[in-house]
């Protein structure tokens, strides 16, 4: 039995006139009784009583016109989904994003809208460091990712810079420095700091001690801190102070003031990462939504 058998019979079960529903198929009368016949004789049961007008279906007709119309419904269901697969409307993306990001306003924004634009992709989160996302790429674990990585390290992938973000002093509530406006990065250079680990984020590590090094000094580094959120509740802690992406302010940790650098001051770059290689077309579904919206921000 063919496909083709299931449409005729569908066509003539429905018309229950074989003139009738040649017309609807699109062909001659003859060709189509043949067909009916040896869909019959594959069946091994009478589908149709012969009537002087038209046709009936016998009980086992009316059985077959059932399933064939669900076997032909979920056979166009199929190839619906294969093309909404090809336009990235269906399947799964895992989104990987560092606790910094994971307060960017912008990133939880891109997020939610692809949500609400493709309901139908599952979308799996994963917060990690830069180190650890750059892994999971290398193993085909992750489709896309914001992080902020040194430019050797996504070699391989495909890398957008969406924006510089500006960064601020973190220091603790009832800090010196704390009435100032704005802090220029030299009345840092007695400060302890508190710092996000190079081997976890070597761009951020780097950018924030080369800008220390442009304003004449070397940071003492007191204490590292596992992610940016730790970091930020060491400083509240009072532990020592730390310059970190200004979007870590919506954290809104007690006991913690955030200041503006004055002057020449380290940015913080956000990139969207994608994998190169095996990327379904969901991850440019959701590369092409980000740079709609960044377009629009």
């Amino acid at each position: 039995m063919e496909l083709r058998h299931l449409r005729y019979f569908v066509a003539v079960a429905e018309e229950l006139n074989m003139t009738r529903a040649a017309a609807r198929l699109g062909l001659a009368q003859p060709p189509l009784s043949q067909q009916m016949q040896q869909l019959e004789r594959l069946v091994g049961v009478t589908l149709f009583h012969r009537l002087p007008r038209g046709v009936a279906l016998t009980e086992a007709g009316q059985r077959l016109l059932r399933d064939a119309r669900s076997i032909l419904a979920q056979l166009d269901q199929a190839a619906d989904n294969a093309r909404a697969a090809a336009r990235g409307e269906l399947g799964t993306i895992r989104i990987g994003f560092t606790s910094s990001a994971s307060f960017n306003p912008f990133v939880t924004r891109v997020i939610r809208d692809f949500r609400a634009e493709f309901p139908q992709v599952g979308v799996q989160l994963m917060e990690e460091n830069t180190a650890a996302l750059l892994a999971r790429f290398r193993v085909l674990q992750l489709d896309a990712a914001f992080i902020r990585p040194a430019a050797a390290e996504t070699e391989g992938l495909e890398e957008e810079v969406l924006f510089h973000e500006e960064m601020l002093v973190a220091l603790p509530v009832g800090h010196r420095l704390e009435a100032w406006s704005a802090v220029p990065l030299a009345e840092l250079a007695t400060e302890t700091f508190i710092l996000y680990p190079r081997r976890n984020g070597s761009a951020l590590y780097d950018a924030i001690v080369g800008g220390c090094l442009a304003a004449g000094f070397s940071p003492q580094i007191g204490q590292e801190a596992p992610q940016m959120g730790s970091t930020v509740t060491l400083v509240a802690a009072g532990i020592g102070i730390s310059i970190v992406p200004a979007s870590m302010r919506h954290l809104h940790t007690p006991g913690v003031t955030y200041r503006p650098i004055e002057g020449d001051a380290p940015r913080a770059p956000m990139s969207l990462v994608l994998q190169r290689r095996a990327a379904p077309a969901v991850t440019a579904a959701f590369r092409d939504l980000v740079r709609s919206r960044l377009h629009t921000a």
